[in-house]
């Protein structure tokens, strides 16, 4: 019998650490998970899936408006209620925080609800209760980072945007990631006037740069008022409640909301690992080897806090691999080439692969394949957005080595684009499928002259 009180305490009841805990269980080890806030997780809380209900929410008023030109009448009474979104959107993720509470009793997980602090090689302590285990795994994720300036504590984050009291009129998003791209579609969509801060000249950097100028003219299509080479100096707070934003610029801007997305750092604070002597990278990040063991050999680590993709699945798969790492004593191999990813912005990017200047930087000849047009629907609608599809195909070998969308459903798109990547398509294989009609989706597979070099 072991000397331990479990053969692991996880600390992080999110993506992956709920599915190491339950495979560990599964494979016979006494498992504990200590979790403080987010039952689930930042994506199940306030990450992937309410921000993907807010993106369902926010397309209505143009489908609304699109409706009219379908035959459809009697839309101009449509109006946005705040309150019903928030109060949906929170009942579905306390239903979610169940259900992931009930997955892990019934795998016979031990749940400690409290802040983890690791007070040992072996121990964590939790409100005045200490418990060990053989192994600990620190599966914490990562916080939203708000740089200090004069006015700063008037902001909001991803945490606090999806149960406002108050729905915001005038909103001032900023950073030029993805997630400050989201939630700047999200609010114009649900009917604010809304402005994008980004500190650089285009947003969106590490994608593929036909699609970052894309989106930018998208954006602008939709009423988006993006501010690039911006940066907000200082906010002041207004009787009322509005807020004065002065910018790097002199210009001043008056909302009822600034929601800053300029990036999360590792949720490390106050754990007790520096103590330990576990250690970390410049940026927190908690330094693995290839299984996922940290400096101290007893204490595990993946997912967001590790600084690699932060990705839920990417998460879910270190997760499985450590499990079966240690079941077999196998190296806990991670393929993180040609990971697909979605952005959900209005319209929506969907990319797999190289973009095109990864693929160029690598000495790889390309042939670029690349369409724009008007979605069908739009057509009728009358709608000016359009819809982007790239293909990036390596000369040499004809293998398609980057696939980029962006339009309506590019995640849905993009999901069926990775299994060929990964199954190594060429061009060639590309251009003998039939294509589903009338689709978008097809025009991946009619693209038959590369644009000229």
């Amino acid at each position: 019998m072991s000397d331990f009180d479990f053969d692991l305490i996880v600390i992080g009841a999110g993506s992956g650490g709920v599915r190491a805990a339950r495979m560990a269980a599964a494979a016979g080890m006494r498992v504990a998970v200590v979790e403080e806030r987010y039952m689930g997780g930042t994506c199940v809380n306030v990450g992937c899936v309410p921000k993907k209900l807010f993106v369902y929410a926010s397309a209505y008023r143009e489908a609304f408006e699109d409706a009219r030109a379908y035959g459809w009448e009697g839309q101009d009474g449509a109006r946005f209620i705040w309150p019903t979104l928030r109060d949906n959107n929170a009942r579905e993720i306390t239903r979610l925080n169940g259900i992931y509470r009930n997955l892990l009793t019934g795998a016979g997980v031990h749940i400690i609800d409290g802040r983890a602090q690791v007070s040992g090689r072996h121990q964590v302590s939790v409100r005045n209760e200490t418990y060990t285990a053989e192994r600990l795994l620190v599966a914490t994720g990562g916080w939203p980072f708000v740089p200090e300036f004069p006015g700063s504590e008037f902001v909001i984050t991803s945490n606090e945007v999806f149960s406002l009291e108050v729905f915001p009129h005038r909103v001032l998003v900023v950073g030029g990631g993805y997630i400050a791209v989201e939630f700047a579609g999200i609010f114009a969509g649900l009917g604010a006037e809304t402005h994008l801060s980004y500190r650089r000249d285009l947003f969106l950097r590490g994608f593929d740069n036909d699609v970052r100028t894309f989106v930018r003219d998208e954006m602008g299509k939709k009423g988006i008022h993006l501010h690039f080479n911006h940066q907000v100096k200082a906010i002041e707070k207004l009787e009322g409640g509005a807020l004065r934003v002065t910018g790097s610029d002199g210009e001043v801007l008056e909302v009822d909301a600034v929601l800053y997305a300029t990036g999360r750092k590792p949720n490390t604070k106050g754990l007790g690992l520096d103590a330990l002597g576990v250690v970390t990278h410049k940026d927190g990040t908690i330094g693995v080897d290839d299984n996922f063991r940290s400096s101290v050999t007893s204490i595990y680590a993946l997912g967001d806090v590790t600084g690699g993709p932060e990705l839920t699945p990417v998460a879910l798969a270190e997760a499985m691999a450590l499990v079966r790492h240690w079941q077999s004593g196998e190296t806990a191999e991670i393929d993180y080439n040609n990971i697909p990813t979605a952005v959900f912005c209005q319209p929506n990017i969907g990319t797999v692969g190289l973009t095109e200047e990864e693929a160029r930087q690598a000495g790889i000849p390309v042939a670029i394949y690349r369409s724009d047009f008007r979605a069908m629907r739009h057509s009728v609608s009358g709608r000016d957005e359009r819809t982007l599809m790239k293909l990036i195909v390596d000369k040499e070998s004809d293998r398609v080595v980057g696939v980029h969308m962006v339009g309506p459903d590019a995640g849905e798109i993009i999901q069926g684009m990775a299994v060929a990547m990964k199954a190594g398509a060429t061009k060639s294989v590309f251009d003998q499928t039939i294509g589903i009609h009338p689709t978008a989706a097809e025009e991946f597979v009619t693209m038959r002259t590369a644009v000229p070099e």
